[in-house]
């Protein structure tokens, strides 16, 4: 944990999950009092009147790369970006060098959180040794470390072996945990560049399938229904997937999915350019499949929205398109990319946003004292944030190591105002903090 301490700050006028304007108390960590008119000699004033008040954005499914790749980003690095972001939690996945696969990797990538000291990094753990599919890594002992992982995924590979992936789903099942599956199918996907369809046939690229996807979240919902075992799904991207998935929530299946703010607005037309910003995986689908996982999400088949926050460096997006790496930054871009994809078009309101990117990723990850509401009793860890201004989207605003985001040049509303992590902000007026809690 950050040897900051916690600052007792009074909140003045925020609207809560967009309601109605209403101050706050922040005192030894916790919210304290909540009312209208308070005061408190000595607290650090805040004057939120207009700004949304969110519980801290919790990320699921986050790419920090350390150990192994800290050209791309480390621990402290992408925990800044997190914070810019509004994040006060993100799970980080396991395809790291070693592999996050034993308990020591899991607790060492905490330690480095914990020092960073910017967000809670609650460590994934692989669900095979070396991502390799073909034997389970140590999921009791990463279960029973220090780390307390209760979220297993192979993340970049699809745990394609059905009986492997049941014997995962069935490990899980003695510490409520959950696997989370990269859904593609290899053999359907081999030498993708894009997403299967009539732009890949113009520009002559070999198509990446929406069926790859979905018959593995087919057969990955059908095999938890079997065993009685929890699944997530990890960044859903075509809309026969959400059809799988509502079809499962109806059958009474322990599934969960999530969206990226990318598949949430951009589509495969961009990839016209060779652009090698918009590679991804799963790759940008049409603007059906875009409306398709919005419906999703608004109607609540889709629970949460995870970023994917894929860090590159430089050269490899600056290549040929064939050669490019998939992955795309989106810390600091979620919410904004949320508001203007979900809420300026009236899909979610401010309590659902609270829910999709805060309440529920928590609740998934079996992470207690994270995601809680902006109510007295509750843990300080929440986000002000700005719905009013628009702006273009730059470099200045990514605070990580890597440059890699498609929405540089693309105007996108909000700011965030503050983030307070237990108390301690990391955000203050717009400006992320060169240390946590360290203001003026």
């Amino acid at each position: 944990m950050s040897h900051a301490t916690p600052q007792t700050l009074l909140v003045r006028g925020a609207r809560v999950e967009g309601q109605d304007a209403t101050d706050f108390l922040v005192r030894d960590g916790v919210i304290a009092e909540t009312g209208s008119g308070l005061s408190h000699a000595g607290a650090t004033v805040i004057d939120a009147e207009g700004l949304i008040a969110l519980p801290g954005l919790v990320d699921l499914h986050v790419h920090l790369r350390e150990p192994g790749f800290e050209a791309s980003e480390t621990v402290l690095t992408g925990s800044r970006a997190a914070a810019a972001g509004g994040f006060t939690t993100v799970f980080a996945m396991p395809n790291t060098s070693p592999t996050a696969d034993t308990a020591g990797v899991v607790e060492q990538e905490l330690a480095l959180g914990e020092a960073a000291g910017y967000v809670h990094v609650q460590p994934i753990g692989a669900v095979t040794v070396g991502q390799k599919g073909e034997r389970l890594a140590e999921l009791g002992a990463m279960a029973d470390s220090r780390a307390h992982v209760r979220v297993f995924s192979d993340d970049g590979f699809c745990v394609f072996d059905p009986l492997i992936m049941r014997r995962a789903l069935e490990y899980v099942k003695a510490f409520d945990g959950v696997v989370a599956q990269h859904a593609q199918d290899p053999r359907l996907t081999e030498g993708a560049q894009m997403n299967e369809g009539a732009v890949s046939a113009e520009l002559g690229l070999t198509g990446w399938p929406a069926v790859a996807e979905e018959s593995i979240i087919a057969r990955d919902v059908l095999l938890a229904e079997h065993v009685g075992s929890r699944l997530h799904v990890c960044h859903l991207s075509t809309a026969g997937s959400v059809d799988i998935i509502r079809w499962a929530k109806k059958r009474g299946v322990d599934v969960t999915a999530e969206v990226t703010p990318h598949h949430l607005l951009l589509t495969d037309e961009l990839v016209r350019d060779y652009d090698a910003r918009y590679k991804v995986n799963p790759p940008l689908r049409r603007e059906e499949d875009v409306m398709a996982v919005r419906e999703g999400l608004a109607d609540g088949t889709i629970d949460i929205v995870a970023t994917d926050h894929a860090p590159h460096p430089a050269e490899a997006k600056a290549c040929e398109w064939a050669a490019a790496a998939n992955g795309m930054v989106g810390l600091e871009s979620a919410l904004r990319v949320v508001q203007q994809a979900m809420v300026d078009t009236g899909l979610l309101d401010w309590a659902d946003v609270a829910r999709v990117l805060s309440k529920t990723p928590a609740r998934i990850g079996r992470l207690d004292g994270h995601g809680t509401p902006v109510a007295a009793g509750h843990p300080a860890s929440f986000t002000l944030y700005d719905p009013r201004p628009s702006r273009t989207f730059a470099v200045a605003d990514l605070r990580g190591r890597s440059k890699n985001s498609p929405y540089l040049g693309r105007e996108l509303p909000g700011e965030v105002r503050w983030t307070v992590r237990a108390g301690i902000p990391t955000v203050a007026d717009g400006a992320l903090l060169d240390a946590p809690g360290v203001l003026g």
